[in-house]
């Protein structure tokens, strides 16, 4: 049997990891064993943290909707059931968007619910 050696295989699996590390604090950019115990507990947050990106952004766009709506004696309930009745549409980004960037057109949008 030949002798096999392993060091470029080991070498670029350990650079793989490293470079997924990159701007770790410490020892978990740099050591081995710490990058890869790192990047264990990274994965799994960023998996719950895209989950979490969702929430947040629905969360803003209801408060976004509220205000706007509120300035023309409105709620954000009261609108959300309208816009459902008069089956309008317009989901709760492009509402929210509307509502900050183009208020009068936000405001048509109001009137035709009313």
């Amino acid at each position: 049997m030949p002798r096999v050696k392993r060091g470029v295989n080991a070498t670029k699996h350990r650079h793989k990891i490293l470079k997924e590390t990159k701007g770790f604090k410490w020892g978990r950019k740099s050591k081995e064993r710490a990058a890869k115990e790192a990047l264990l507990h990274a994965w799994s947050r960023a998996f719950r943290g895209r989950k979490e990106k969702k929430r947040t952004a629905r969360k803003l766009w209801n408060v976004k909707i509220n205000a706007a709506s509120r300035e023309e004696s409105m709620s954000y309930s009261k609108l959300i059931s309208a816009l459902k009745k008069k089956k309008i549409a317009l989901d709760r980004k492009t509402l929210a968007d509307l509502a900050e960037h183009e208020p009068k057109v936000f405001k048509k949008v109001l009137e035709s619910v009313k």
